[in-house]
């Protein structure tokens, strides 16, 4: 039995998966777990030596818990197609696994935004909760998105970052953002929450004024007030998609 298991998710990812796995050579058992790719996604993945499984997607959380039930690694670690794996945190990783104290670890990442390395308004250290032992964890259901791990021990922190190649530009920044927000709303629509005037208007300008100042995104120039600008904008998003839905169920009552 393998110590540890690498899993991918994917959806048409043939642009970056190729460069993903390379960085993960370092590792013997790799799961690509894919959700459909009409590309050549599937193909890429055998020809690097990764195991294929595939899922029709409903949710993240679901996608996540699912390809944990497809092995019987000891330990798993998740990285996304756009990320990789350098050599240092790879042997740091494998010095990880023989803990015994731990049942996961939290990895840095250093996030490229529209070519840039963003290491302020809040991009870093962005530490993800991605190497865990397998059958100490599931994530929650009720988080569709940006999905959290309900992990029964003891966390440490590993000090080398995975890289992540994120929004090569803006249109993909928005494109990517309105998917999010649209599972953002259903959450709060499940919550109850209504959206009034001053969602649209207090909160994008909270979030801009906690990024840009609060977390120091000024110090990235053009590029940090340009990124916290556009997260500002998704807020905005979020409570109009959450309009629609209430919207929608009022028309069909």
């Amino acid at each position: 039995m393998n110590l540890l298991t690498v899993i991918i998710l994917t959806l048409n990812e043939e642009t970056t998966l190729p460069q993903c796995l390379d960085s993960l050579s370092w590792f013997e058992d790799k799961l690509v777990f894919d959700s459909g790719s009409t590309d050549r996604t599937c193909d890429i993945a055998r020809e690097h030596g990764a195991r294929v499984v595939q899922r029709s997607f409903d949710n993240y959380a679901a996608q996540r818990n699912a390809a944990l039930c497809e092995t019987v690694s000891e330990w798993v670690l998740f990285i996304d197609a756009d990320e990789t794996v350098g050599s240092e945190l790879a042997n740091e990783i494998k010095v990880a696994i023989e803990n015994q104290d731990k049942v996961g670890w939290m990895i840095p990442r250093h996030n490229y935004i529209f070519g840039k390395l963003m290491l302020h308004a809040g991009w870093y250290p962005d530490y993800q909760l991605r190497l865990f032992k397998r059958e100490s964890g599931s994530y929650f259901v009720d988080r569709h998105v940006h999905e959290l791990l309900d992990l029964k021990g003891s966390v440490g922190n590993l000090h080398y970052p995975i890289i992540h190649q994120n929004y090569l530009d803006v249109s993909e920044f928005i494109s990517k953002q309105r998917a999010y927000a649209k599972y953002e709303a259903h959450m709060l629509y499940k919550q109850g929450v209504v959206p009034r005037f001053h969602h649209y208007l207090l909160q994008p300008i909270r979030q801009f004024l906690w990024r840009y100042i609060t977390l120091a995104g000024w110090r990235s120039g053009y590029h940090g007030i340009l990124l916290c600008v556009l997260m500002a904008y998704s807020q905005y998003i979020v409570y109009r998609q959450l309009s629609s839905l209430r919207d929608s169920d009022i028309e069909a009552s």
